[in-house]
């Protein structure tokens, strides 16, 4: 019987490129699916706050693909988190984000691939596409290995290789660098995935197509690449001195938050006609159960898995639920969660489930606490693109050409469920739609740059906002959920 090392001391390696659209994701996901047919227990992680590429790492290994973000949770909990994803694996695969070197901006390294591994002690292996070029490649493979000597890139898998010829002329030139050629793929369309405005379509909304996909990419990494040399690759990694995150300790370790204080503010408008209907999803008394519904379905697939263990070791019953399909929230339900996802795609389904809509409104009427992020703001408005949303704020949502994106450092405005005011937290925004108006009378943050903007709602129980945070850097804010969970 073979006994998985220790998270700190799993064989772990980092797949990075010089730039996006290199074939990351293509290399991480299918070497994830080929060690994993092999029998190997792969614990999959991603650089970064995207939360597309974990759910085909999900896919490809049968476990929770797991965020590691510098900026979001601070350098400090990127090793934590790692130890805690990998417990009972035999091997850890990191998909980076955009270019090696590119993270923050303006914040130098912070965040990008190589930060992450090196705080992780992890090699990197570098996917080039080499379709339009031969002995430049060894140029370009040289700089990087040469920028930051920290950062140790122990192999390269050439993606997008045209030929044979092709192939030996690559090869030759990387000789001259000293890097091993890893592996070497051939330009393969029934490996793509579909993409849209805010990047690859989720696995949720792909159902086999999905299926398909991974398989394909395992295929081409286990016939192109050599997997035995990146499992000795991996195996080369330093021990972590760091103990594994674990929500329950963080919890049991850190204060208790001060009860929250009801803020200020008028009523959200009923969307039903007639008197306000009588809240029917509650707890019965304050004792009552603290059933946390979260939304999850093809429309809300944003979700990080730190999250509900968070809500789960403060007390939680966490209950998933689908606004495409449900037509009344989880009976019992005295909390909500709405995280990101497309619901600009589903808006016509999710305005015709008017039960759910209702059930939510009256949620929310009754002074619960809802945390609502980016999707689940929109699903919360009046409108979206002109379709009957929720109702729960007088504020309506549409599709744009701009897109919004990148890290925020954020301030709470205002005491709320999630925060006491003045809470600082760092998040990230991607979106391609607008709000108006952007802020309520009592805004959720503040954000510190220099437009000193103010943004998001909190009305009642309710904080809505297009700020996606990261609640293992601030582990009192699912504290202070269930607790209003319980008192409100």
């Amino acid at each position: 019987m073979v006994t998985a090392p220790p998270g700190s001391a799993v064989p772990r390696l980092v797949v990075a490129a010089p730039s996006s659209g290199s074939g990351k994701t293509t290399v991480a996901t299918g070497l994830m699916a080929a060690l994993t047919a092999r029998g190997l227990a792969v614990s999959p992680h991603k650089v970064g706050p995207d939360y597309i590429d974990p759910g085909y790492h999900a896919l490809a290994t049968g476990r929770l693909g797991r965020n590691l973000d510098a900026y979001m949770c601070g350098p400090g909990l990127v090793g934590p988190l790692f130890v805690n994803g990998a417990r009972g694996c035999d091997i850890a695969v990191v998909e980076g984000v955009m270019g090696l070197y590119d993270g923050a901006a303006g914040e130098g390294e912070l965040a990008s691939t190589a930060h992450v591994a090196k705080l992780l002690r992890a090699p990197v292996v570098l996917v080039v596409d080499a379709s339009s070029q031969s002995r430049s490649v060894a140029a370009l493979v040289h700089g990087f290995v040469s920028w930051d000597p920290e950062v140790r890139i122990g192999g390269v898998i050439l993606n997008k290789v045209a030929s044979d010829r092709h192939e030996a002329l690559l090869r030759e030139a990387m000789d001259s660098v000293g890097v091993p050629v890893l592996g070497v793929l051939r330009r393969a369309p029934r490996v793509g995935v579909p993409s849209r405005h805010l990047g690859l379509v989720p696995v949720a909304e792909r159902g086999s197509e999905a299926v398909g996909a991974v398989a394909a990419m395992a295929a081409q990494v286990a016939d192109g690449c050599d997997v035995e040399a990146l499992v000795g690759l991996a195996r080369s990694a330093g021990v972590l001195s760091c103990a594994g995150w674990d929500a329950g300790e963080v919890l049991a370790s850190s204060s208790p938050p001060p009860l929250p204080v009801p803020s200020p503010g008028a009523a959200p408008p009923d969307p039903a006609a007639g008197p306000r209907p009588r809240p029917r999803t509650r707890p019965r008394t304050p004792d009552g159960p603290r059933r946390v519904a979260v939304a999850g379905g093809a429309a809300f697939t944003f979700s990080y898995a730190e999250h509900s263990e968070l809500l789960a070791a403060a007390g939680a019953e966490v209950v998933v639920f689908d606004p495409l399909r449900d037509e009344e929230l989880p009976e019992g339900t005295g909390g909500l969660v709405i995280g990101g996802g497309f619901p600009e795609v589903y808006a016509s389904e999710l305005s015709a489930n008017e039960g759910l809509r209702k059930s939510v409104a009256e949620l929310a009427l009754s002074g619960a606490p809802v945390a609502a992020e980016c999707a689940g703001l929109l699903y919360l408005c009046r409108e979206l693109d002109g379709l009957p949303m929720c109702g729960v704020l007088d504020a309506s949502a549409r599709m744009s050409d701009r897109l919004t994106l990148g890290y925020r450092d954020a301030v709470a405005v205002s005491d709320s469920a999630l925060a006491v005011a003045g809470t600082r937290m760092r998040g990230h925004e991607f979106h391609r739609t607008t709000v108006e108006p952007g802020a309520g009378a009592t805004p959720a943050w503040g954000m510190r740059t220099s437009e000193r903007r103010v943004e998001g709602f909190v009305e009642r129980g309710v904080h809505a906002s297009y700020l996606h945070t990261h609640w293992a850097a601030e582990p009192g804010v699912a504290r202070r959920f269930v607790e209003r969970c319980r008192t409100s």
